[in-house]
């Protein structure tokens, strides 16, 4: 009990670091990352984090882990020493990292270049170079999963229909409470937005 109670404690003291630092008005980057944390710390889904802040998943672990061991220095920006161009080996290390990858995010790409190579750069237009030689462009997402299958959705949707025929008694008279995921997903068309992807593949 006491080593909960103190692990409550001390969440709370952190989560009234990083409110007095969002309050600071830090810049931009450093508030995004600080608001990750401290909505990770408070319970929220990374889900949800990933929706209000466009900040993926594996980010808000990172800055997390990171703010866990430094405290505020662990999600401020390292602008002291850091360099504004790569050198010939480190953009070619860089542009392999770019295309090993399956997900593309330009915070990611920051944090990345900031951490391996002591690299910030003033202007977002560098980072989107970097995208564009490794061959990862900014484009729109194919409505229609190519990988669909009819047959699968029939036999979804017969599935559903079957156990709400079965369970019907029991659904109206309120006893019983059904969730279940329908065949949208087996169909494709439920992400249709804009994305970073292999210019010759279709996402």
């Amino acid at each position: 009990m006491k080593n909960f109670l103190l692990e409550q404690q001390q969440k709370a003291q952190k989560i009234a670091i990083l409110t007095q630092f969002i309050q600071s008005n830090p810049e931009a980057r450093e508030l995004k990352r600080a608001m990750a944390v401290k909505m990770a710390l408070q319970g929220e889904p990374y889900s949800k984090i990933t929706n209000l802040l466009d900040m993926h998943k594996s980010s808000i672990s990172i800055w997390k882990q990171k703010f866990e061991a430094l405290s505020l220095d662990g999600i401020r920006l390292i602008y002291q020493g850091a360099k504004s161009y790569l050198t010939p080996k480190q953009k070619a290390e860089t542009i392999t990292w770019l295309k090993t990858r399956n997900y593309w995010d330009i915070d990611e790409l920051v944090t990345y270049l900031s951490e391996k190579h002591g690299v910030i750069y003033q202007s977002k237009q560098s980072y989107y170079d970097l995208l564009s030689i490794a061959e990862i462009s900014w484009k729109k997402s194919q409505k229609k999963n190519p990988n669909s299958d009819a047959d699968l959705v029939k036999k979804k949707r017969e599935e559903i229909l079957d156990f709400l025929n079965k369970n019907q008694a029991e659904i109206e008279a309120g006893r019983l409470v059904v969730f279940f995921v329908d065949e949208c997903h087996l169909l494709g068309d439920d992400v249709c937005g804009y994305v970073w992807g292999p210019t010759n593949t279709r996402v």
